[in-house]
């Protein structure tokens, strides 16, 4: 009976403790990088416990900044919008390797601008 036990109970723990489990905690903190296309610059974004996205996108060609704000799902897909109200996106992957790289577009300035980011966690 014991040695059932000792076997189940090596089961359970080799499936139920997966190191694979997909968890927003390997993304929370600072993320940046560099963004290039029709436009190009710098960006910055916090990721919170809850999966919300704040940041910035800074502009070298127009010396502005845009606002970044979404949403990252637990397996580190990035859904923003860039401006208040939404005059663009900012969508990509961060992984758990600390990288991350998408694609953006931004309506203001006109005319619209567009390219691809990458970066990673600070």
């Amino acid at each position: 009976m014991k040695k059932l036990f000792l076997l189940l109970f090596t089961a359970f723990l080799f499936i139920g403790c997966s190191s694979d489990d997909d968890t927003i905690y390997d993304y929370i903190g600072t993320w940046a990088g560099k963004y290039t296309g029709s436009d190009d610059g710098t960006w910055n974004l916090v990721v919170a416990s809850d999966g919300k996205v704040t940041g910035t996108m800074h502009s070298t060609v127009n010396d502005e900044n845009y606002n970044i704000s979404g949403r990252l799902t637990e397996t580190g897909d990035l859904t923003a919008v860039i401006g208040l109200p939404s005059d663009g996106e900012f969508n990509g992957t961060l992984s758990r390797e600390k990288k991350g790289n998408g694609s953006w577009t931004n309506a203001v300035p006109t005319p619209a601008r567009s390219g691809t980011w990458t970066g990673d966690k600070k």
